[in-house]
């Protein structure tokens, strides 16, 4: 198939080009390569996947409606998976209007192209950050999502509420997948699983917010992906596919959580890290951060019912592998 993919040349857009390449799919990428972190992190991801047949790649912004018109038009796709977005939950406190560019304004370009020549699915990343600081666990898909804490949680909630209207009004099968905490080799340093990692090797000292008292969703990036692949099979129909369904009475469109589904103690986390580096970090404990919640815990009953599919992968394989990979002798 051909697939069009926005946010390439990030983190969990470069692992799933990988995916899809390696499955014999053809994939044009679209990335606007912004440095909210270090660019090069990005050309060299960028640089792996031009190296394999069935790959093309646009730099733009989605915000250019001009150029993604015809990168849209260009790779013409049977799939679209947006992934693009400005990302991190800090950095909306400090420029919250990047984000309703990226991914307001963004996600709507995106949309109109998609209604202009319509795929056989679409699929958006959202993110865990919608249920903001709800307590009530596990997070199910149709638990409450309306009091997001950050803009960065309303935009990704914004994009949810404008795909499902898109898709009640072009009838397009549309997939909103909620991301928890995705981490392993070739992440986003401004994330704390390498941001901690980085500190770690260098002797630094890393900052151990609400004194490490949270519950974190640690999700490995090979367990997302699959996830993904699989839903890329199963657009929303006309009726429901499976017990819980989340199929909307309106439109071929769902929401499917994408996580461990076992959260993991902060603390606990950052001793795996320790492990898995053979040094101690030195800690600084700080009260909770603004926008921050204690807890994400994903239920991911609806993913395994419509693909078979539950993530699995431990906290200790998974800091394995970003260990290795930091170090020069993992993928």
């Amino acid at each position: 198939m051909r697939f069009f993919v926005t946010g390439s040349a990030g983190f969990i857009g470069f692992h799933l080009c990988r995916r899809l390449l390696a499955d014999g799919h053809l994939v044009d990428g679209f990335d606007a390569m912004t440095p909210y972190y270090d660019p090069e992190l990005k050309r060299r991801r960028l640089r792996i996947l031009e190296r394999t047949n069935g790959f093309r790649n646009t730099i733009g912004h989605l915000e250019d409606m001009t150029a993604l018109e015809a990168a849209y038009r260009a790779a013409a796709p049977d799939v679209v998976v947006h992934l693009a977005a400005q990302a991190g939950v800090r950095y909306s406190l400090e420029n919250p209007r990047a984000y309703v560019d990226s991914n307001f304004v963004g996600t709507f370009n995106l949309l109109e192209c998609a209604r202009a020549a319509p795929p056989k699915h679409v699929l958006l990343a959202s993110t865990s950050s919608v249920y903001g600081v709800s307590r009530d666990t596990p997070f199910y898909e149709t638990n409450a999502t309306d009091r997001p804490i950050t803009i960065y949680a309303a935009t990704k909630k914004a994009t949810e509420a404008m795909a499902h209207a898109q898709a009640h009004l072009w009838r397009t099968p549309t997939t909103a997948f909620r991301f928890f905490t995705v981490y392993g080799p070739w992440g986003r340093p401004d994330m704390a699983p390498l941001k901690f990692l980085q500190a770690i090797e260098a002797g630094g000292t890393i900052d151990v917010y609400n004194n490490g008292d949270m519950l974190r969703d640690f999700t490995y990036i090979d367990d997302l992906v699959e996830g993904i692949v699989r839903l890329i099979d199963r657009p929303p129909g006309e009726a429901p596919a499976c017990e819980g369904d989340t199929l909307s009475p309106d439109a071929p469109f769902r929401i499917v959580n994408i996580g461990r589904g076992a959260p993991v103690q902060l603390m606990d986390f950052i001793a795996e890290l320790e492990r898995a580096a053979g040094k101690t970090a030195k800690k600084n404990f700080l009260p909770m951060q603004k926008g921050d919640v204690p807890v994400t815990f994903a239920n991911c009953d609806l993913l395994e019912r419509l693909t078979g599919y539950r993530p699995s992968t431990g906290i200790d394989k998974g800091v394995a592998a970003l260990v290795a990979w930091y170090r020069g002798a993992g993928d």
